[in-house]
């Protein structure tokens, strides 16, 4: 099994395309052909299934995937240790939810650029994406992920800090001036909230189901800017994280809900795959975004 052949593997899985993948990866398609044939002779079953122009992976190529791209992943953390040394240097990849992403990584990215300008960073924004497959498959070298608890034997994480969630309003709703707004209080109202595997969005599913309380209707966002702005046109309650509001509630055109019932709070993990090299560069994120996401107190 020759490096070449897990590279046009891994290009021809993401592209599905004979032709694109021959672009790709700079030779002609007669070559990605042989390699394919030869790399499904080598391992004795089809990674792909020709259906006509239609190019799939069949269960095997799917199973043989991650595989693949560790294989690759760990070939590249290799070259680069040995050629860089200590400098941190080449790409990073991370993956971030949108409100870390805009709102917490600009200062981080600020101050690790002034003091690693080798380093490629890569941002991957994500709501809900399976994100220890996506490490176990080194398609992201570390994540940033808000939870409470990280189920993955393979994953290892540093706890960064907690983000206060609110319910909020436009200052005209009923619920608005309420002293306390229970769990039941939600009962027939217009929720507006993240796609359902952001893990705050879970909390208050676990919180209403677990009263039995079903709202009036749930319109889900996969932007958490389209919340902000569909709450203050006053088109339902929104659940977002407060550094997502903070301007529009020092300016009072939104309104935190005097919330009663078990807390939103999240925490903020940095996260990667147990068995990953930590090279110079992720331990020089790590320190920078542990530096600066601890102390950050807003």
């Amino acid at each position: 099994m020759e490096v070449r052949q897990l590279q046009i593997f891994r290009t021809l899985a993401e592209e599905l395309n004979f032709t694109r993948t021959a672009e790709k990866v700079h030779t002609v398609q007669s070559n990605v052909t042989a390699q394919i044939k030869a790399l499904e002779e080598e391992l004795g079953t089809p990674l792909f299934d020709r259906l006509g122009r239609r190019v799939t992976l069949t269960d095997a190529g799917r199973n043989f995937l991650p595989f693949a791209s560790q294989a690759l992943a760990a070939m590249d953390q290799g070259h680069r240790a040995i050629q860089t040394g200590a400098e941190p240097s080449g790409p990073l990849r991370i993956g971030a939810p949108e409100s870390v992403l805009t709102y917490r990584l600009p200062q981080v990215l600020h101050a690790f650029r002034r003091h690693f300008p080798h380093v490629e960073l890569i941002f991957v924004p994500y709501m809900s994406m399976p994100f220890a497959l996506e490490l176990e498959a080194g398609r992201l070298d570390m994540a940033i992920t808000m939870t409470d608890s990280l189920l993955s034997p393979n994953i290892k994480s540093v706890r960064l800090r907690t983000e206060q969630v609110f319910l909020l309003a436009d200052p005209s709703h009923p619920l608005a001036s309420r002293r306390a707004v229970k769990p039941s209080d939600l009962a027939g109202q217009n929720l507006l909230l993240t796609e359902s595997g952001c893990s705050y969005r879970q909390k208050l599913d676990r919180i209403l189901a677990l009263a039995n309380i079903r709202p009036a209707n749930v319109t889900e966002f996969s932007s958490v800017e389209a919340i902000r702005e569909c709450i203050s046109l006053g088109m339902g309650l929104g659940l977002l994280p407060a550094i997502v509001v903070a301007r529009e509630l020092r300016q009072h055109h939104l309104k935190a809900l005097n919330w009663a019932g078990p807390s939103l709070d999240i925490a903020t993990h940095i996260i990667w795959h147990k068995d990953k090299w930590i090279s110079p560069a992720m331990s020089a994120f790590m320190k920078t975004v542990k530096g600066k996401l601890a102390a950050s107190d807003n």
